[in-house]
């Protein structure tokens, strides 16, 4: 289980790391940089701040982070942080744009015990504890947040069974934070995503008080050798069956 210090280390670290990749977005811009050479950037430099961190506040714990090398030591931990050190990358590259994230999280046994996702550009960083507070239901049609180019299907399934209206966002991180903080009902996703994806969105959004899990039902669990994971649902609780349900009608053909 969790300890304090981990949820306030991965709270840290994350925002740190958001504040990083501003400073790097900004200061490239104004030297004229493209867009590529701002993304790369980005990339590395968060990837190697988060890891450098978390190896020396946790030596004996294991990382698994889109940016490095995976040697698949962390397998034979416990205790592994799963890391996207900058979540929605061709966000970052266009000037002005907001909804893109830093993920940290920790999985023990699998499970996502402590984690954060922090949206810097918009000065804000979501932990596992203290959880967030979640906003009132809403009243009107169920709010979906889709990809910004192409929704998914386990998007577009479950907004036609619930009558839902979309909403469009970058990275899985924002989209994700974006049912935390009351602008969305649900998050669904399938087609494509790895651990590092969302890992730490599935352990704020549980921290919270939301439901994640697979498209299935099924648990997120986490630190395999193929960290391949395609699918998720994000949602409050009051849309979970219906969503669900949905899903599975398709899933089981």
């Amino acid at each position: 289980m969790a300890n304090p210090d981990d949820h306030v280390i991965a709270s840290r670290i994350a925002t740190e790391a958001g504040q990083l990749l501003l400073d790097i977005r900004e200061q490239l811009f104004a030297q004229g940089a493209d867009s590529w050479t701002v993304k790369d950037t980005g990339d590395l430099e968060a990837h190697r701040f988060i890891v450098a961190a978390l190896e020396d506040e946790f030596p004996e714990d294991g990382i698994l982070s889109e940016e490095g090398k995976d040697d698949l030591i962390r397998l034979d931990k416990d205790r592994v942080w799963i890391v996207d050190p900058l979540d929605g990358t061709r966000e970052f590259g266009e000037q002005g744009r907001s909804d893109w994230a830093v993920h940290v999280a920790l999985t023990e046994g699998g499970v996502p015990t402590a984690g954060a996702v922090a949206l810097p550009a918009i000065n804000t960083t979501l932990a596992t504890d203290p959880p967030a507070q979640l906003a009132p239901p809403h009243d009107g049609r169920p709010r979906m947040v889709v990809s910004r180019s192409r929704p998914p299907a386990a998007a577009m399934i479950v907004a036609e069974a619930i009558g839902a209206e979309l909403l469009a966002l970058g990275s899985a991180g924002a989209k994700a934070m974006a049912v935390v903080l009351g602008h969305a009902d649900i998050y669904a996703h399938s087609g494509g995503q790895y651990e590092w994806d969302n890992c730490a969105p599935a352990a704020v959004a549980l921290a919270a008080g939301l439901h994640a899990s697979r498209c299935d039902g099924s648990p997120l669990d986490y630190n395999y050798e193929d960290p391949w994971l395609p699918d998720l649902l994000i949602c409050r609780t009051e849309f979970a069956d219906d969503a669900l349900a949905a899903l599975r009608r398709v899933i089981e053909g």
